[in-house]
């Protein structure tokens, strides 16, 4: 079986860079373990967005009076459970569609390089069989991280995936790391009634983003009943008795904290062992796959994109580092005109879906700063949003960052209702370089969240008209 390109793994980066091939002309085939989607769409972004959907359905029920409306019901935990994975399994269809429209073919089995321009696929029966391809895309992901004072069990020390497949709704949960995985689900678990409490390491929660972002979101969240502990770390965890009982180390001395269960969402290690990467001598540093800016790694023919590749752990980058990657393939077999542009990794936007939703791109404040630059910031508050409030989400703000000499949007975060939907106006700005004279001279609907923007900048530039 031979092909111009075979991508190890169909997760985001592998399925969509495995598309593209195909438009482009490329004979291509996907190599897949388990599920076509990966990660992503089976057990990550899809399938959380589905759990929390329904959390914020029991949210509104339980603050119906505050819209005019009697309404009352409990949650079904296993009902939301099974609604998630029926999400999830219908985007895994619509890939398998996406694969016979475009021709692709699919070998489901474990991919593993065996020499340059083959690879060894082992069925879930046993049986093997080789594939031999002019280039090959390694795509195969990501999972949870463990800490030795933490090994996931599956059972009492969980990972992500068995937190969106719990066989019933646990009473307490410690939920240790406070980046997207692990503020998402406290939020999910806390509206369905379990006592929560985020232990992070770092001096405050979602720590990559901007520090007002991480003192309203703990604001918020203390509002909620969740506990929060920074600046701490879990040494021990002991799950010989009903539940667990982490210790807990901090400034102010040991604790002991007693749970049902505890959620470890301290990062992603990527998916790079036992696929033959040191048959090939193909170069990897701390734990991920070396490439340069078209993923091509230290070995010609072999690629690397998405999770396993340094850079964000984001489905969004995935995917497009996997279309640049086979542009790039395509240009050098004279079957695309362009060559593709890099990747911009100072304009990649981070979304969490927690509530209140995070939204960010570009530089924070302190990183604007260090990197020299004379700043404006604007802030304007989502409670002077007309449509904030009729929404009854008036929590949060927009926060917009300039360059003072020429103008140029260094950065946006926002915190708040819907504003995952906002943060591409962004992006597509700071891509077009534009200045704030550009976004203030657009017109924006009222009322809208995404008005909040202008109304941002307006501050910045000293010309506030609704604060």
């Amino acid at each position: 079986m031979a092909y111009d390109v075979v991508v190890l793994g169909s997760g985001p980066g592998g399925y969509v860079a495995a598309i593209r091939a195909s438009q482009l002309g490329l004979k291509t085939a996907v190599i897949e373990k388990e599920s076509l989607g990966g990660i992503c769409l089976n057990w990550g972004c899809i399938p959380t967005k589905a759990l929390l959907k329904s959390a914020q359905v029991n949210e509104y029920i339980k603050h119906s009076k505050d819209f005019g409306i009697e309404a009352s019901g409990t949650p079904d935990f296993g009902a939301i459970v099974k609604r998630s994975r029926g999400v999830a399994e219908k985007m895994s269809k619509g890939v398998q569609f996406l694969m016979k429209k475009n021709k692709i073919d699919v070998i489901m089995g474990f991919g593993k390089l065996v020499s340059k321009g083959k690879l060894e696929v082992t069925a879930a029966d046993g049986t093997k069989q080789t594939v031999e391809a002019k280039h090959i895309i390694i795509a195969t992901g990501g999972r949870s991280r463990e800490l030795p004072a933490m090994k996931i069990d599956g059972k009492k020390i969980i990972g992500y995936r068995e937190a969106m497949t719990l066989p019933e709704m646990p009473k307490s949960m410690i939920v240790v790391g406070s980046g997207a995985i692990g503020i998402e689900f406290a939020y999910f678990y806390n509206s369905m009634g379990t006592k929560v409490t985020v232990v992070e390491f770092l001096p405050r929660i979602v720590p990559l983003e901007d520090e007002d972002i991480s003192k309203e979101l703990e604001k918020q969240y203390k509002k909620y009943g969740i506990s929060i502990m920074t600046s701490s770390e879990v040494t021990a965890v002991d799950t010989s008795g009903n539940g667990v009982k982490a210790t807990v180390k901090s400034a102010a001395g040991e604790t002991v904290l007693e749970a049902d269960v505890l959620l470890s969402a301290v990062g992603v290690a990527a998916n790079i062992e036992g696929i033959g990467l040191e048959t090939l001598g193909i170069k990897t540093e701390k734990g991920k796959v070396l490439v340069d800016k078209f993923g091509q790694t230290n070995i010609p023919g072999i690629y690397a994109i998405g999770d396993c590749a340094p850079g964000h752990a984001l489905a969004h980058v995935a995917s497009k580092e996997g279309i640049v990657c086979v542009e790039a393939i395509a240009y050098n077999e004279n079957k695309y005109k362009h060559k593709p542009e890099p990747i911009d990794y100072n304009n990649i936007p981070g979304c969490t879906y927690c509530v209140p939703e995070i939204a960010s791109v570009g530089y924070t404040e302190k990183a604007a700063k260090e990197a020299g630059y004379e700043i404006k910031v604007g802030k304007f508050p989502l409670s002077a949003s007309g449509k904030a409030s009729a929404a009854g989400h008036p929590e949060g703000f927009v926060k917009v960052i300039f360059d003072a000499k020429y103008g140029e949007w260094l950065g946006t975060h926002m915190i708040g209702y819907n504003v995952t939907e906002m943060i591409a106006q962004t992006v597509t700005a700071r891509k077009l370089e534009t200045t704030y004279h550009e976004v203030l001279n657009s017109i924006h609907p009222h009322p809208t969240i995404s008005e909040s923007v202008k109304d941002a900048i307006e501050v910045a530039y000293g010309e506030a008209i609704h604060l």
